[in-house]
């Protein structure tokens, strides 16, 4: 491309903590802007100078005037939710980055602000807030269970249910609990315990004991869910993959009055026996055209873990189709 093509655009950022913040070791952030945009960018001082082809330069400083009022704002800013920051601002072609930042949805007991990291994540949460049932299909790390256990307390700290349950099929063991060692909650817990961590972590443990205490929170095995009407309720059926057709039925016909669900699984891990098909994948085929509910797909770009479960998802993926 002829230089005559590009253009130059400048920023000042005023603190010197807020460029170092905005830059990143080593200039580590302004490097991965690169990778996603036709620019070159090139820090001096407290000045940023973006060059490179009328479009992204555009879009980059945009980017980089949004990032600098959030710094300036007080908020903090890690180099990872920089980062996605950046990618919102690529697939959207200059998403407004402080729409997410400003989307708190619930602050946790330790006052973590928990928000949405991507735009799956914004769309998830939007669906939420406007459909009485979601199902979120995706792999693992997406915060398809995590972000509904966060939208399940602000609506029980807000009034909006009174009670939140949380199930899963227990594969594993067939359902079929009675030959293993233990009481009913020794048994049940290894199948459980990704939710209880969850809620620990938004809760706190106190908390936690006490809403179990007081059925304010139930957790337990989806074969128990049969026979109940679950009212005034936010339910959550999690690894909903490993659920049967009949299965994914009774739960969803379970739901009463002033009651919401979120649905949640990762239709590439399956652990039925052979020949079961998966209530979740046929789910998609037998209510897509349902007011009320919403399906949400989540996939490797909405990866929040550490940046080598993207990168794992990927290797499998492209051994899979090959």
């Amino acid at each position: 491309m002829h230089t005559d093509e590009y253009i130059e655009k400048s920023l000042i950022i005023e603190k010197n903590s807020d460029a170092v913040t905005l830059f990143g070791q080593m200039d580590g952030n302004l490097k991965y802007v690169e990778q996603f945009f036709d620019v070159q960018i090139v820090a001096r001082g407290n000045e940023i100078i973006i060059q490179g082809v009328p479009g992204d330069v555009k879009r980059v400083n945009k980017l980089f005037e949004e990032l600098i009022e959030i710094i300036e704002e007080g908020k903090l800013l890690s180099s990872q939710d920089i980062k996605y920051a950046v990618k919102m601002a690529y697939e959207q072609n200059g998403s407004h980055v402080d729409d997410f930042y400003d989307d708190i949805i619930l602050v946790t007991f330790k006052g973590k602000k928990i928000r949405p990291k991507t735009l799956g994540q914004k769309r998830y949460i939007e669906a939420m807030r406007n459909n009485d049932i979601v199902f979120a299909i995706g792999p693992a790390g997406t915060g398809k269970t995590y972000l509904a256990m966060v939208m399940a307390v602000a609506n029980l700290q807000k009034n909006k249910v009174s009670r939140i349950i949380l199930t899963r099929p227990a594969i594993e063991a067939g359902e079929n609990l009675g030959f293993l060692p233990g009481d009913l909650q020794e048994k049940v817990d290894p199948y459980l315990r990704p939710l209880y961590d969850a809620l620990y972590d938004i809760l706190g443990v106190d908390k936690v004991q006490e809403y179990l205490e007081r059925d304010i929170i139930e957790i337990a095995p989806l074969a128990y869910m049969r026979g109940r009407t679950l009212d005034d309720s936010f339910v959550i059926l999690d690894e909903a993959q490993n659920t049967t057709r009949n299965q994914m039925k009774m739960f969803l016909t379970r739901l009463g009055h002033q009651a919401r669900a979120a649905v949640t699984g990762d239709i590439t891990q399956i652990d039925l026996p052979s020949g079961q098909s998966s209530g979740l994948k046929e789910v998609q085929s037998i209510l897509n055209n349902i007011e009320g509910l919403d399906f949400i797909y989540l996939d490797k770009s909405d990866v929040v873990r550490h940046a080598l479960v993207q990168k794992i998802i990927k290797a499998y993926e492209t051994h899979e189709n090959d």
